[in-house]
Protein backbone atom coordinates (compact mmCIF):
# COMPACT_ATOMS: atom_id res chain seq x y z
CA UNK A 1 0.00 0.00 0.00
CA UNK A 2 1.42 3.44 -0.87
CA UNK A 3 2.63 5.42 2.14
CA UNK A 4 0.07 8.18 1.45
CA UNK A 5 -2.76 5.63 1.64
CA UNK A 6 -1.40 4.22 4.93
CA UNK A 7 -1.15 7.74 6.31
CA UNK A 8 -4.73 8.47 5.28
CA UNK A 9 -5.95 5.32 6.99
CA UNK A 10 -4.00 6.28 10.12
CA UNK A 11 -5.57 9.74 10.17
CA UNK A 12 -9.02 8.26 9.68
CA UNK A 13 -8.45 5.79 12.54
CA UNK A 14 -7.24 8.61 14.79
CA UNK A 15 -10.27 10.73 13.97
CA UNK A 16 -12.56 7.79 14.67
CA UNK A 17 -10.87 7.12 18.00
CA UNK A 18 -11.04 10.77 19.06
CA UNK A 19 -14.73 10.91 18.20
CA UNK A 20 -15.35 7.74 20.21
CA UNK A 21 -13.40 9.00 23.23
CA UNK A 22 -15.26 12.30 23.21
CA UNK A 23 -18.44 10.31 23.78
CA UNK A 24 -16.73 8.18 26.45
CA UNK A 25 -15.50 11.30 28.26
CA UNK A 26 -19.03 12.66 28.41
CA UNK A 27 -20.21 9.44 30.04
CA UNK A 28 -17.13 8.87 32.25
CA UNK A 29 -15.54 12.25 33.10
CA UNK A 30 -13.65 10.99 36.18
CA UNK A 31 -10.22 9.33 36.24
CA UNK A 32 -11.45 6.01 37.60
CA UNK A 33 -14.21 5.65 35.04
CA UNK A 34 -12.03 6.59 32.08
CA UNK A 35 -9.25 4.31 33.26
CA UNK A 36 -11.47 1.27 33.77
CA UNK A 37 -13.18 1.90 30.43
CA UNK A 38 -9.94 1.90 28.40
CA UNK A 39 -10.10 -1.76 27.38
CA UNK A 40 -13.59 -1.26 25.97
CA UNK A 41 -12.69 2.11 24.44
CA UNK A 42 -9.64 0.71 22.63
CA UNK A 43 -11.31 -2.42 21.27
CA UNK A 44 -10.96 -2.32 17.48
CA UNK A 45 -9.03 0.96 17.57
CA UNK A 46 -5.42 -0.11 18.10
CA UNK A 47 -2.90 0.93 15.40
CA UNK A 48 -1.77 -2.71 15.49
CA UNK A 49 -4.77 -5.03 15.78
CA UNK A 50 -2.64 -7.59 17.63
CA UNK A 51 -2.69 -5.47 20.81
CA UNK A 52 -4.68 -5.80 24.01
CA UNK A 53 -4.83 -4.31 27.49
CA UNK A 54 -3.83 -6.66 30.31
CA UNK A 55 -4.91 -4.27 33.05
CA UNK A 56 -5.89 -0.63 33.56
CA UNK A 57 -5.85 0.55 37.15
CA UNK A 58 -6.60 3.96 38.68
CA UNK A 59 -3.73 4.85 41.02
CA UNK A 60 -3.94 7.40 43.82
CA UNK A 61 -0.97 9.68 44.48
CA UNK A 62 1.69 7.81 46.42
CA UNK A 63 5.39 6.94 46.77
CA UNK A 64 7.60 4.68 44.68
CA UNK A 65 11.33 3.92 44.98
CA UNK A 66 13.32 4.19 41.76
CA UNK A 67 16.14 1.66 41.25
CA UNK A 68 19.72 2.88 41.87
CA UNK A 69 22.00 3.89 39.01
CA UNK A 70 24.82 1.71 40.41
CA UNK A 71 24.67 -1.70 42.15
CA UNK A 72 24.72 -1.26 45.91
CA UNK A 73 23.60 2.36 45.78
CA UNK A 74 20.36 3.38 47.55
CA UNK A 75 17.17 3.78 45.57
CA UNK A 76 15.46 7.14 45.21
CA UNK A 77 11.97 7.63 46.70
CA UNK A 78 9.59 9.58 44.49
CA UNK A 79 6.02 10.72 45.15
CA UNK A 80 3.88 9.89 42.10
CA UNK A 81 0.77 11.89 41.13
CA UNK A 82 -2.68 10.45 40.65
CA UNK A 83 -2.72 8.53 37.37
CA UNK A 84 -4.12 5.67 35.34
CA UNK A 85 -1.68 2.74 35.07
CA UNK A 86 -1.98 0.49 32.03
CA UNK A 87 -0.21 -2.74 31.10
CA UNK A 88 -0.54 -3.91 27.52
CA UNK A 89 0.75 -6.67 25.26
CA UNK A 90 1.12 -7.23 21.53
CA UNK A 91 2.62 -9.69 19.05
CA UNK A 92 2.12 -12.79 21.21
CA UNK A 93 3.74 -15.76 19.48
CA UNK A 94 5.86 -18.88 19.83
CA UNK A 95 9.49 -18.50 18.80
CA UNK A 96 11.68 -20.89 16.80
CA UNK A 97 13.13 -21.96 20.15
CA UNK A 98 9.70 -23.00 21.43
CA UNK A 99 9.45 -20.14 23.93
CA UNK A 100 6.40 -17.89 24.27
CA UNK A 101 7.27 -14.31 23.31
CA UNK A 102 5.39 -11.01 23.29
CA UNK A 103 6.04 -7.28 23.41
CA UNK A 104 4.82 -5.94 26.75
CA UNK A 105 4.43 -2.26 27.54
CA UNK A 106 3.60 -0.13 30.56
CA UNK A 107 1.88 3.27 30.40
CA UNK A 108 1.11 5.83 33.10
CA UNK A 109 -1.44 8.56 32.29
CA UNK A 110 -1.46 11.39 34.86
CA UNK A 111 -4.71 13.08 35.80
CA UNK A 112 -3.04 16.46 35.37
CA UNK A 113 -1.60 16.18 31.85
CA UNK A 114 0.74 18.67 30.19
CA UNK A 115 -0.25 17.42 26.70
CA UNK A 116 3.12 15.74 26.33
CA UNK A 117 4.18 12.17 25.54
CA UNK A 118 7.40 10.59 26.87
CA UNK A 119 8.97 7.28 25.75
CA UNK A 120 11.33 5.87 28.38
CA UNK A 121 14.29 3.96 26.90
CA UNK A 122 15.50 0.60 28.15
CA UNK A 123 18.87 -0.69 29.27
CA UNK A 124 21.18 -3.71 29.11
CA UNK A 125 19.43 -6.62 27.44
CA UNK A 126 16.04 -5.20 28.48
CA UNK A 127 13.49 -7.93 29.25
CA UNK A 128 11.85 -5.77 31.93
CA UNK A 129 8.69 -3.82 31.16
CA UNK A 130 10.03 -0.79 33.03
CA UNK A 131 8.46 1.50 35.61
CA UNK A 132 7.06 4.09 33.15
CA UNK A 133 8.13 6.93 35.44
CA UNK A 134 10.30 8.67 32.85
CA UNK A 135 13.67 9.49 34.51
CA UNK A 136 15.01 12.78 33.13
CA UNK A 137 18.22 13.25 35.14
CA UNK A 138 19.76 12.98 38.58
CA UNK A 139 18.41 16.33 39.81
CA UNK A 140 15.24 16.78 37.76
CA UNK A 141 11.73 15.37 38.36
CA UNK A 142 10.73 12.28 36.36
CA UNK A 143 8.55 13.00 33.35
CA UNK A 144 5.40 11.67 35.00
CA UNK A 145 5.76 14.26 37.76
CA UNK A 146 6.16 16.94 35.09
CA UNK A 147 2.78 15.95 33.63
CA UNK A 148 3.85 13.72 30.75
CA UNK A 149 2.11 10.50 29.76
CA UNK A 150 4.92 7.92 29.93
CA UNK A 151 5.51 4.53 28.29
CA UNK A 152 8.19 1.90 28.84
CA UNK A 153 8.49 -1.59 27.32
CA UNK A 154 10.38 -4.89 27.52
CA UNK A 155 11.47 -4.95 23.82
CA UNK A 156 9.86 -8.28 23.04
CA UNK A 157 11.10 -10.71 25.68
CA UNK A 158 10.58 -11.28 29.38
CA UNK A 159 13.51 -12.03 31.69
CA UNK A 160 11.23 -14.02 34.00
CA UNK A 161 9.84 -16.21 31.21
CA UNK A 162 12.34 -16.27 28.37
CA UNK A 163 15.38 -17.50 30.26
CA UNK A 164 17.38 -20.66 29.66
CA UNK A 165 20.32 -21.63 31.90
CA UNK A 166 21.96 -23.51 29.02
CA UNK A 167 21.63 -20.66 26.49
CA UNK A 168 22.88 -17.51 28.19
CA UNK A 169 20.25 -17.19 30.92
CA UNK A 170 18.25 -14.02 30.30
CA UNK A 171 20.11 -13.53 27.00
CA UNK A 172 18.49 -16.70 25.61
CA UNK A 173 16.10 -14.60 23.49
CA UNK A 174 19.01 -14.14 21.09
CA UNK A 175 18.38 -17.65 19.77
CA UNK A 176 15.06 -16.47 18.27
CA UNK A 177 15.48 -14.18 15.22
CA UNK A 178 12.31 -12.15 15.82
CA UNK A 179 13.12 -11.65 19.50
CA UNK A 180 16.56 -10.40 18.51
CA UNK A 181 15.00 -8.01 15.99
CA UNK A 182 12.43 -6.81 18.54
CA UNK A 183 15.24 -6.15 21.03
CA UNK A 184 17.24 -4.19 18.50
CA UNK A 185 14.60 -2.05 16.83
CA UNK A 186 11.39 -3.78 15.72
CA UNK A 187 9.44 -3.33 18.98
CA UNK A 188 9.93 0.41 19.21
CA UNK A 189 7.52 1.97 16.71
CA UNK A 190 4.61 -0.42 17.48
CA UNK A 191 4.87 0.45 21.18
CA UNK A 192 5.12 4.19 20.49
CA UNK A 193 2.04 4.08 18.27
CA UNK A 194 0.06 1.96 20.75
CA UNK A 195 0.92 4.30 23.63
CA UNK A 196 -0.04 7.38 21.64
CA UNK A 197 -3.38 5.75 20.82
CA UNK A 198 -3.93 5.17 24.55
CA UNK A 199 -3.14 8.81 25.22
CA UNK A 200 -5.70 9.90 22.64
CA UNK A 201 -8.29 7.52 24.10
CA UNK A 202 -7.74 8.64 27.68
CA UNK A 203 -7.52 12.39 27.18
CA UNK A 204 -9.55 12.83 24.01
CA UNK A 205 -6.58 14.60 22.42
CA UNK A 206 -3.33 13.58 20.75
CA UNK A 207 -0.04 14.71 22.37
CA UNK A 208 1.08 18.25 21.62
CA UNK A 209 4.77 17.29 21.93
CA UNK A 210 6.52 13.90 22.04
CA UNK A 211 9.92 13.09 23.52
CA UNK A 212 12.19 10.07 23.77
CA UNK A 213 14.79 9.82 26.54
CA UNK A 214 17.23 6.96 27.11
CA UNK A 215 20.82 6.07 27.94
CA UNK A 216 23.01 3.12 26.87
CA UNK A 217 20.67 0.63 25.15
CA UNK A 218 18.08 3.35 25.57
CA UNK A 219 20.43 5.68 23.70
CA UNK A 220 20.55 3.16 20.86
CA UNK A 221 16.75 3.09 20.85
CA UNK A 222 16.71 6.86 20.55
CA UNK A 223 19.03 6.59 17.56
CA UNK A 224 16.68 4.03 15.98
CA UNK A 225 13.84 6.53 16.21
CA UNK A 226 16.04 9.37 14.90
CA UNK A 227 17.24 7.37 11.91
CA UNK A 228 14.34 5.05 11.06
CA UNK A 229 11.18 6.68 12.49
CA UNK A 230 11.85 10.43 12.70
CA UNK A 231 8.11 11.18 12.53
CA UNK A 232 7.55 9.83 16.05
CA UNK A 233 9.26 12.46 18.22
CA UNK A 234 9.86 16.19 18.39
CA UNK A 235 12.91 15.75 20.61
CA UNK A 236 15.23 12.83 21.34
CA UNK A 237 17.75 12.62 24.17
CA UNK A 238 20.03 9.66 23.32
CA UNK A 239 22.72 9.53 26.00
CA UNK A 240 25.82 7.29 25.75
CA UNK A 241 24.21 5.57 22.76
CA UNK A 242 24.95 1.89 22.23
CA UNK A 243 24.38 2.36 18.51
CA UNK A 244 27.21 -0.06 17.66
CA UNK A 245 26.33 -2.69 20.27
CA UNK A 246 27.69 -5.80 18.50
CA UNK A 247 31.07 -4.17 17.90
CA UNK A 248 31.17 -2.81 21.45
CA UNK A 249 30.47 -6.31 22.79
CA UNK A 250 33.43 -7.60 20.82
CA UNK A 251 35.49 -4.78 22.33
CA UNK A 252 34.52 -6.15 25.75
CA UNK A 253 35.94 -9.55 24.81
CA UNK A 254 39.09 -7.76 23.60
CA UNK A 255 39.38 -6.14 27.03
CA UNK A 256 38.86 -9.45 28.79
CA UNK A 257 41.67 -11.02 26.79
CA UNK A 258 43.96 -8.10 27.67
CA UNK A 259 43.21 -8.00 31.40
CA UNK A 260 42.76 -11.73 32.06
CA UNK A 261 46.40 -12.23 31.14
CA UNK A 262 47.10 -10.55 34.49
CA UNK A 263 44.61 -12.76 36.34
CA UNK A 264 46.11 -16.23 36.10
CA UNK A 265 45.85 -18.61 39.03
CA UNK A 266 48.41 -21.17 40.29
CA UNK A 267 47.48 -23.48 37.39
CA UNK A 268 48.40 -20.78 34.87
CA UNK A 269 44.80 -20.36 33.71
CA UNK A 270 42.85 -17.07 33.93
CA UNK A 271 40.56 -17.04 36.94
CA UNK A 272 37.40 -14.99 37.08
CA UNK A 273 37.75 -14.15 40.79
CA UNK A 274 41.26 -12.82 40.11
CA UNK A 275 40.20 -10.52 37.28
CA UNK A 276 39.31 -7.66 39.62
CA UNK A 277 42.82 -7.89 41.09
CA UNK A 278 44.53 -7.29 37.73
CA UNK A 279 44.66 -3.63 38.80
CA UNK A 280 44.26 -2.48 42.38
CA UNK A 281 42.49 0.81 43.05
CA UNK A 282 45.91 2.31 43.69
CA UNK A 283 47.15 1.00 40.33
CA UNK A 284 44.25 2.65 38.50
CA UNK A 285 45.02 5.80 40.47
CA UNK A 286 48.51 5.72 38.94
CA UNK A 287 46.97 5.52 35.47
CA UNK A 288 44.69 8.46 36.28
CA UNK A 289 47.66 10.47 37.55
CA UNK A 290 49.53 9.78 34.31
CA UNK A 291 46.55 10.99 32.30
CA UNK A 292 46.27 14.18 34.34
CA UNK A 293 50.00 14.85 34.10
CA UNK A 294 49.87 14.49 30.33
CA UNK A 295 46.58 16.21 29.49
CA UNK A 296 44.94 18.05 32.39
CA UNK A 297 46.34 21.52 31.67
CA UNK A 298 45.54 21.51 27.93
CA UNK A 299 42.18 23.27 28.48
CA UNK A 300 43.93 26.08 30.34
CA UNK A 301 43.23 24.82 33.85
CA UNK A 302 45.00 22.16 35.90
CA UNK A 303 41.90 21.12 37.79
CA UNK A 304 41.50 17.34 37.61
CA UNK A 305 39.26 17.52 34.51
CA UNK A 306 40.61 16.76 31.05
CA UNK A 307 38.49 19.14 29.00
CA UNK A 308 40.43 18.33 25.83
CA UNK A 309 40.03 14.58 26.32
CA UNK A 310 39.69 13.94 22.58
CA UNK A 311 43.32 14.94 22.14
CA UNK A 312 44.52 12.82 25.11
CA UNK A 313 46.04 9.94 23.14
CA UNK A 314 48.15 6.91 24.01
CA UNK A 315 51.22 8.61 22.55
CA UNK A 316 50.69 11.62 24.78
CA UNK A 317 50.15 9.57 27.94
CA UNK A 318 52.93 7.02 27.31
CA UNK A 319 55.81 9.08 28.80
CA UNK A 320 53.85 9.67 32.01
CA UNK A 321 53.04 5.96 32.23
CA UNK A 322 56.69 5.10 31.71
CA UNK A 323 57.74 7.13 34.76
CA UNK A 324 55.24 5.09 36.80
CA UNK A 325 56.38 1.69 35.52
CA UNK A 326 58.27 -0.61 37.89
CA UNK A 327 61.93 -1.13 37.02
CA UNK A 328 61.85 -4.59 38.54
CA UNK A 329 59.16 -6.74 40.16
CA UNK A 330 55.71 -5.26 40.75
CA UNK A 331 55.48 -3.34 44.01
CA UNK A 332 53.07 -0.78 45.41
CA UNK A 333 53.52 2.65 43.87
CA UNK A 334 54.30 1.55 40.33
CA UNK A 335 52.74 -0.40 37.46
CA UNK A 336 54.18 -3.59 36.04
CA UNK A 337 55.16 -3.54 32.35
CA UNK A 338 52.41 -6.11 31.73
CA UNK A 339 49.82 -3.81 33.30
CA UNK A 340 50.90 -0.95 31.06
CA UNK A 341 50.71 -3.23 28.03
CA UNK A 342 47.24 -4.49 28.99
CA UNK A 343 45.65 -1.10 29.61
CA UNK A 344 47.24 0.35 26.47
CA UNK A 345 45.79 -2.58 24.49
CA UNK A 346 42.37 -1.94 26.04
CA UNK A 347 42.38 1.77 25.20
CA UNK A 348 43.50 1.03 21.65
CA UNK A 349 40.29 -0.92 20.95
CA UNK A 350 39.83 -4.23 19.13
CA UNK A 351 41.70 -4.85 15.90
CA UNK A 352 42.01 -7.67 13.42
CA UNK A 353 45.26 -9.56 13.02
CA UNK A 354 45.96 -7.26 10.07
CA UNK A 355 45.61 -4.23 12.34
CA UNK A 356 42.23 -3.01 11.09
CA UNK A 357 40.03 -1.34 13.72
CA UNK A 358 36.82 -3.26 14.48
CA UNK A 359 35.14 -0.80 16.83
CA UNK A 360 36.91 2.29 18.18
CA UNK A 361 39.73 3.40 20.41
CA UNK A 362 39.05 5.30 23.66
CA UNK A 363 40.25 8.67 24.93
CA UNK A 364 42.52 8.55 27.99
CA UNK A 365 40.48 10.34 30.64
CA UNK A 366 40.53 10.87 34.40
CA UNK A 367 37.52 8.63 35.11
CA UNK A 368 39.65 5.49 34.74
CA UNK A 369 40.08 5.17 38.52
CA UNK A 370 36.37 5.49 39.34
CA UNK A 371 34.17 2.53 40.40
CA UNK A 372 32.02 3.06 37.30
CA UNK A 373 35.01 2.23 35.09
CA UNK A 374 36.26 -0.68 37.17
CA UNK A 375 32.87 -2.40 37.45
CA UNK A 376 32.77 -2.99 33.70
CA UNK A 377 36.38 -3.74 32.89
CA UNK A 378 37.48 -5.62 36.01
CA UNK A 379 34.66 -5.95 38.54
CA UNK A 380 34.40 -4.78 42.15
CA UNK A 381 36.33 -7.51 44.02
CA UNK A 382 33.83 -10.06 45.40
CA UNK A 383 30.89 -7.63 45.31
CA UNK A 384 30.11 -7.30 41.58
CA UNK A 385 31.63 -9.39 38.76
CA UNK A 386 33.13 -7.73 35.69
CA UNK A 387 30.17 -6.69 33.57
CA UNK A 388 32.35 -7.12 30.47
CA UNK A 389 32.24 -10.83 31.30
CA UNK A 390 28.86 -11.35 32.96
CA UNK A 391 26.82 -9.14 30.62
CA UNK A 392 29.11 -8.60 27.65
CA UNK A 393 30.09 -12.25 27.29
CA UNK A 394 26.53 -13.57 27.49
CA UNK A 395 25.28 -10.93 25.03
CA UNK A 396 28.06 -11.55 22.52
CA UNK A 397 27.45 -15.30 22.59
CA UNK A 398 23.65 -15.24 22.44
CA UNK A 399 22.58 -11.98 20.77
CA UNK A 400 25.33 -10.36 18.69
CA UNK A 401 26.78 -13.25 16.69
CA UNK A 402 25.39 -15.62 14.07
CA UNK A 403 25.08 -18.42 14.83
CA UNK A 404 24.60 -17.83 18.56
CA UNK A 405 26.62 -19.97 20.97
CA UNK A 406 24.85 -21.80 23.83
CA UNK A 407 26.65 -21.08 27.11
CA UNK A 408 25.61 -21.13 30.76
CA UNK A 409 25.46 -17.65 32.37
CA UNK A 410 28.37 -18.62 34.63
CA UNK A 411 31.13 -15.99 34.82
CA UNK A 412 33.97 -18.51 34.78
CA UNK A 413 32.49 -20.28 31.74
CA UNK A 414 31.97 -16.97 29.97
CA UNK A 415 35.54 -15.90 30.80
CA UNK A 416 36.95 -19.13 29.35
CA UNK A 417 34.85 -18.65 26.21
CA UNK A 418 35.92 -15.03 25.75
CA UNK A 419 39.57 -15.96 26.29
CA UNK A 420 39.36 -18.58 23.54
CA UNK A 421 37.78 -16.32 20.91
CA UNK A 422 39.45 -15.60 17.60
CA UNK A 423 38.71 -11.87 17.24
CA UNK A 424 38.78 -11.95 13.43
CA UNK A 425 36.35 -14.86 13.30
CA UNK A 426 33.91 -13.27 15.75
CA UNK A 427 34.09 -9.95 13.90
CA UNK A 428 32.78 -11.77 10.82
CA UNK A 429 29.95 -13.31 12.87
CA UNK A 430 28.62 -9.85 13.75
CA UNK A 431 27.50 -9.38 10.15
CA UNK A 432 26.86 -13.04 9.27
CA UNK A 433 23.44 -14.40 8.30
CA UNK A 434 21.96 -17.90 8.10
CA UNK A 435 18.77 -19.69 7.15
CA UNK A 436 17.47 -19.14 10.69
CA UNK A 437 18.80 -15.58 10.90
CA UNK A 438 18.26 -13.90 7.51
CA UNK A 439 19.28 -10.58 9.06
CA UNK A 440 22.60 -10.15 10.86
CA UNK A 441 23.00 -8.96 14.43
CA UNK A 442 24.54 -5.78 13.03
CA UNK A 443 21.41 -5.12 10.96
CA UNK A 444 19.09 -5.79 13.88
CA UNK A 445 20.95 -4.27 16.82
CA UNK A 446 22.80 -1.23 15.53
CA UNK A 447 21.76 2.31 14.66
CA UNK A 448 24.92 4.09 13.58
CA UNK A 449 23.74 5.63 10.31
CA UNK A 450 24.85 9.24 9.75
CA UNK A 451 21.77 9.85 7.59
CA UNK A 452 19.48 12.06 9.68
CA UNK A 453 17.80 13.73 6.74
CA UNK A 454 14.36 12.57 7.91
CA UNK A 455 14.90 14.04 11.36
CA UNK A 456 16.03 17.33 9.85
CA UNK A 457 13.01 17.45 7.53
CA UNK A 458 10.74 16.71 10.50
CA UNK A 459 12.19 19.73 12.32
CA UNK A 460 13.00 17.54 15.34
CA UNK A 461 16.03 17.91 17.61
CA UNK A 462 18.54 15.33 18.85
CA UNK A 463 20.87 15.72 21.84
CA UNK A 464 23.59 13.20 22.72
CA UNK A 465 25.34 13.55 26.11
CA UNK A 466 28.20 11.09 26.58
CA UNK A 467 30.81 10.52 29.28
CA UNK A 468 34.43 10.77 28.17
CA UNK A 469 35.33 7.92 30.58
CA UNK A 470 32.47 5.65 29.48
CA UNK A 471 33.95 2.11 29.66
CA UNK A 472 31.13 0.53 27.63
CA UNK A 473 30.60 2.69 24.53
CA UNK A 474 33.54 4.80 23.43
CA UNK A 475 32.83 8.49 23.10
CA UNK A 476 35.39 8.49 20.27
CA UNK A 477 32.92 6.41 18.24
CA UNK A 478 30.11 8.86 19.03
CA UNK A 479 32.27 11.81 17.98
CA UNK A 480 33.30 10.03 14.77
CA UNK A 481 29.60 9.45 14.01
CA UNK A 482 28.81 13.14 14.62
CA UNK A 483 31.56 14.21 12.22
CA UNK A 484 30.03 11.92 9.60
CA UNK A 485 26.60 13.47 10.21
CA UNK A 486 28.07 16.98 10.05
CA UNK A 487 29.88 16.19 6.79
CA UNK A 488 26.60 15.02 5.21
CA UNK A 489 24.96 18.24 6.39
CA UNK A 490 27.64 20.49 4.90
CA UNK A 491 28.97 21.47 8.31
CA UNK A 492 25.54 22.57 9.61
CA UNK A 493 24.42 19.52 11.61
CA UNK A 494 24.46 21.53 14.86
CA UNK A 495 21.21 23.16 13.70
CA UNK A 496 19.36 20.02 14.80
CA UNK A 497 21.79 17.56 16.46
CA UNK A 498 24.40 18.23 19.16
CA UNK A 499 26.74 15.99 21.14
CA UNK A 500 27.61 17.07 24.71
CA UNK A 501 30.70 15.29 26.09
CA UNK A 502 31.04 15.07 29.86
CA UNK A 503 34.76 14.83 30.77
CA UNK A 504 35.43 12.32 33.54
CA UNK A 505 31.97 10.72 33.49
CA UNK A 506 31.57 6.95 33.27
CA UNK A 507 28.65 5.08 31.69
CA UNK A 508 25.55 7.31 31.99
CA UNK A 509 26.67 8.51 35.44
CA UNK A 510 29.49 8.48 37.98
CA UNK A 511 33.14 9.42 37.86
CA UNK A 512 35.14 12.54 38.76
CA UNK A 513 32.90 14.77 36.70
CA UNK A 514 30.10 17.32 36.66
CA UNK A 515 27.41 14.68 36.18
CA UNK A 516 24.43 16.68 37.46
CA UNK A 517 22.80 18.55 34.57
CA UNK A 518 19.38 19.06 32.99
CA UNK A 519 19.76 17.92 29.39
CA UNK A 520 16.06 17.16 29.07
CA UNK A 521 15.12 20.70 30.05
CA UNK A 522 17.57 22.01 27.45
CA UNK A 523 16.01 19.73 24.84
CA UNK A 524 12.48 20.94 25.64
CA UNK A 525 13.57 24.58 25.37
CA UNK A 526 15.23 23.83 22.02
CA UNK A 527 12.11 22.12 20.68
CA UNK A 528 9.45 24.40 22.12
CA UNK A 529 11.15 27.78 22.36
CA UNK A 530 13.82 27.54 19.69
CA UNK A 531 16.62 28.04 22.26
CA UNK A 532 19.52 26.02 20.84
CA UNK A 533 21.71 24.76 23.72
CA UNK A 534 25.09 26.49 23.38
CA UNK A 535 26.10 25.26 26.85
CA UNK A 536 24.49 23.26 29.66
CA UNK A 537 25.30 24.10 33.26
CA UNK A 538 26.56 21.02 35.13
CA UNK A 539 27.67 20.47 38.70
CA UNK A 540 29.77 17.92 40.58
CA UNK A 541 28.14 15.69 43.17
CA UNK A 542 29.23 14.73 46.68
CA UNK A 543 31.07 11.64 45.42
CA UNK A 544 33.63 13.75 43.52
CA UNK A 545 36.81 15.52 44.71
CA UNK A 546 35.04 18.89 44.32
CA UNK A 547 31.38 18.78 45.46
CA UNK A 548 29.41 21.71 44.08
CA UNK A 549 31.91 22.59 41.35
CA UNK A 550 30.18 23.83 38.19
CA UNK A 551 31.23 23.61 34.57
CA UNK A 552 29.59 24.26 31.22
CA UNK A 553 28.99 21.20 29.08
CA UNK A 554 29.81 22.30 25.56
CA UNK A 555 28.49 21.08 22.20
CA UNK A 556 31.24 19.21 20.35
CA UNK A 557 33.69 20.23 18.93
CA UNK A 558 33.82 23.06 21.48
CA UNK A 559 35.31 22.40 24.92
CA UNK A 560 35.19 24.26 28.24
CA UNK A 561 38.34 26.41 28.29
CA UNK A 562 39.51 28.42 31.27
CA UNK A 563 39.42 32.17 30.71
CA UNK A 564 42.72 32.57 32.53
CA UNK A 565 41.30 34.18 35.65
CA UNK A 566 38.51 33.39 38.07
CA UNK A 567 37.42 30.59 40.39
CA UNK A 568 38.35 27.14 39.02
CA UNK A 569 35.21 25.75 40.64
CA UNK A 570 32.85 28.12 38.82
CA UNK A 571 31.38 27.66 35.35
CA UNK A 572 31.59 31.44 34.93
CA UNK A 573 35.37 31.09 34.59
CA UNK A 574 35.05 28.94 31.47
CA UNK A 575 34.01 29.57 27.87
CA UNK A 576 32.82 27.02 25.32
CA UNK A 577 35.46 27.43 22.61
CA UNK A 578 37.34 25.46 19.97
Amino acid sequence: MPSRSRAALGLAASASLLALTATAHAAEPDLKGRCLALEKTMAGHWPDADTRIVSSTPQAAGPITLPPMMPGAPGTPVQLPEHCEVYGVMHERTGVDGQAYAIRFHVRLPTTWNQGFFFQGGGGTNGEVGNAIGPTGSDTPPALLQGYAVVSQDSGHDNARNTDPTHGGTAAFGFDPQARADYGNASLKPVADAAKALVAAFYGSTPHRSYFVGCSKGGEEGMVFAQQHPEEFDGILASAPGFALPRAALAQAWDVQAFAALAKGPDGQPSFPLLSAAFSDADLGLVRDAVLEACDADDGAKDGIVGTFAQCTAAKVAPALKTRTCAGAKVDGCLSPNQVTAITQSYGGPRTKAGQAIYSDWPWDAGVAAPGWRIWKLGLADKVPSLNVALGGASLASVFTTPPTPLPPDPQALLRWQMGLDIDQVAAQLTATSATFPRSAWQDVSARSPDLSGLKARGAKLMVPHGASDPVFSINDTLAWWREVDSRQGGKAAAFVRVFPVPGMNHCAGGPATTHYDAFGALVRWVEQGQAPDRILASAGPDTPWPGRTRPLCPYPKVARYKGTGDLNSADSFDCAL
